[in-house]
């Protein structure tokens, strides 16, 4: 088959989010395998926001010890083979195809015999069987959403990490912050060590009983690990981490922040706990692989002149994050928004939260169905800027060259600057038009 009639074979079991609470089709589908998610030890993340950053992370630390890694994220930027990285790179377009070759009679004979596996339960067999196959020392396996019911939880994660949990999904999760931290808490399993990122108090109390019940180990930022100074720097920001074994200084992160250098606790915190034993890890060691993060889509510069910066934040949680971020390291006189989202998130806690720090807004809709009508989104973008600063445009393309003719036309235009947001698809779509050389 050709990489092209496998991708539509794959995208035609369904959209990520038809979701069925089981995990019986995927658990059979595993038999079939033969168990290849029990072939190497596992770190298993889950949690609302940071989840890819984190798994980058650990995935470079632990290349960095010369250990072979899987790594299988989600959702992708520009190709589907991102999702399955092995050494760091995706899979190529060749071994993707063997990899569905090698599994596809097994998923018509699951079809056939428990009910059609979805997208997202064809690609984590996937991942799982290339990892077993290649062999990995490791995989860091990224939940899709959620935890309990999802299919990468037919692993046992030696390590759970959790990263920050807030409201998301909350049609799929749970109306609060309690149930969505009780279904994400399901992938916390007997004699693991969970790494907790800081979380609300409702959250932590959830996930500590469920690691008493568990007998897991608990790591908790802030207490047994975290950081322990920061302070921005050129192209990102210089760290001093507490890990569990020991103090790491001087360590540089190219990724902009207060959050990811929350995430980049808890890799380092994750990966000393995989390791064992009570020695810290080597320092050098530990700089040399945060300096080689990338985190693509997470407040990514992608043109200069004027700057533009694209990231993926989708809900409040992330982007509180995301402004205090631009406020703390990007310091832009003017700064212009391309936006569009999901109609299903809680699109107006998203907008206040970027009232404060964009002179103007360009609201328009990316490619997916699920985008918000841009009519609908400029209305609720006009009860909060008002107005005269929200510009509505039907086309993602036009809406990033009005941006960029906005953030020109000021006399500060040396500090005036681009943010596109509001869904990993605006991010994907905005990075494929500036790339290829669209926009202006």
């Amino acid at each position: 088959m050709e990489y092209q009639a496998v991708e539509k074979a794959i995208l035609q079991r369904g959209v990520e989010w038809d979701i069925d609470p089981t995990l019986d089709r995927i658990n059979v589908l595993m038999d079939l395998l033969g168990q290849p998610q029990r072939a190497y030890p596992v770190v298993h993340i889950t949690g609302t926001n940071g989840k890819s950053s984190t798994a980058r992370m650990i995935d470079s630390l632990l290349r960095e010890r010369n250990l072979r890694v899987g790594r299988f994220t989600s959702p992708h930027l520009a190709s589907m083979r991102e999702r399955i990285a092995i050494d760091g790179e995706p899979l190529s377009e060749d071994r993707f195809v063997e990899v569905y070759e090698d599994v596809h009679a097994y998923l018509e004979l699951v079809d056939q015999q428990q009910g059609r596996l979805s997208f997202f339960e064809t690609l984590t067999a996937m991942a799982f069987a290339a990892f077993a196959d290649a062999p990995v020392d490791v995989a860091v396996i990224e939940v899709g959403m959620g935890g309990s019911w999802d299919s990468t939880n037919v692993a046992d994660g030696a390590i759970a990490v959790i990263t920050p949990i807030s409201l998301d999904h909350v049609g799929y999760l749970g109306p609060d912050i309690e149930a969505i931290a009780r279904e994400k808490a399901g992938i916390i399993k007997s004699g693991a060590t969970v790494v907790l990122a800081q979380q609300p108090l409702e959250a932590a109390e959830v996930l500590m009983r469920r690691a008493a019940e568990s007998g897991a180990t608990v790591a908790r930022e802030g207490l047994e690990f975290g950081v322990a100074h920061r302070e921005v720097a050129m192209g990102g920001q210089l760290m001093h981490l507490q890990g569990l074994k020991g103090v790491y200084e001087e360590i540089f992160l190219p990724l902009f922040g207060e959050h990811q250098a929350g995430n980049a606790a808890c890799a380092l915190a994750a990966v000393e706990a995989l390791t064992g034993g009570g020695e810290p890890l080597d320092a050098d060691l530990v700089r040399r692989a945060f300096a080689q993060v990338t985190s693509p889509g997470r407040l990514e510069v992608i043109r200069r002149g004027p700057t533009v910066v694209v990231d993926a934040a989708h809900n409040p949680g992330a982007m509180e994050s995301v402004v205090q971020a631009l406020e703390e390291s990007f310091g832009f006189s003017r700064l212009v928004g391309v936006v569009a989202v999901m109609a299903d998130k809680d699109v107006a806690g998203v907008l206040e939260l970027l009232e404060p720090v964009m002179e103007e807004i360009v609201v328009t809709r990316n490619s997916s169905p699920r985008s918000m009508d841009p009519e609908e989104l400029a209305s609720l973008a006009e009860d909060i800027f008002g107005n005269e600063r929200v510009h509505e445009v039907a086309r993602i393309d036009d809406a990033i060259d009005i941006a960029l003719g906005l953030a020109e036309s000021t006399e500060e235009f040396s500090g005036a600057g681009v943010l596109i947001t509001g869904s990993v698809v605006t991010v994907a779509d905005a990075r494929a038009l500036l790339k290829a050389g669209g926009g202006r």
